[in-house]
């Protein structure tokens, strides 16, 4: 089962990389809409998948994959965290602030909506 997750993991660290970089690139933002994005969508994701394997709808080898694998891969809390510490560095505490306070409250509603559905 651990090549499950190594497999799912591979999958999410290469999604976060090209979407954060797809999104960063449209943006022309100093605002990190890319990490911002992943990590809220992975949060729904992911309460999507918890919920359908506590219904038994999921089993242990897709949620692993999925849910261990993919979910763990693919959101971020360190680049978050650097993001955040580069934004107050360059003077732009209120967007550091905005930064957190939304992907915390954002991510956390997410989850729940996404679990909400089982």
């Amino acid at each position: 089962m651990i090549w499950l997750i190594g497999l799912g993991g591979v999958a999410g660290t290469l999604a976060r990389f090209y979407g954060g970089k797809w999104m960063n690139a449209r943006t022309g933002s100093s605002f990190p809409w890319g990490t911002w994005a992943i990590n809220i969508s992975g949060s729904l994701l992911l309460g999507i998948l918890f919920g359908l394997h506590e219904a038994g709808r999921l089993s242990e080898g897709v949620w692993l994959t999925l849910g261990t694998g993919f979910c763990g891969a693919y959101t971020t809390f360190s680049t978050f965290g650097h993001e955040t510490v580069q934004l107050v560095s360059n003077g732009q505490t209120r967007r550091a602030a905005l930064y957190v306070l939304s992907s915390v409250v954002l991510g956390l509603a997410s989850a729940g909506l996404g679990l909400a559905f089982f």
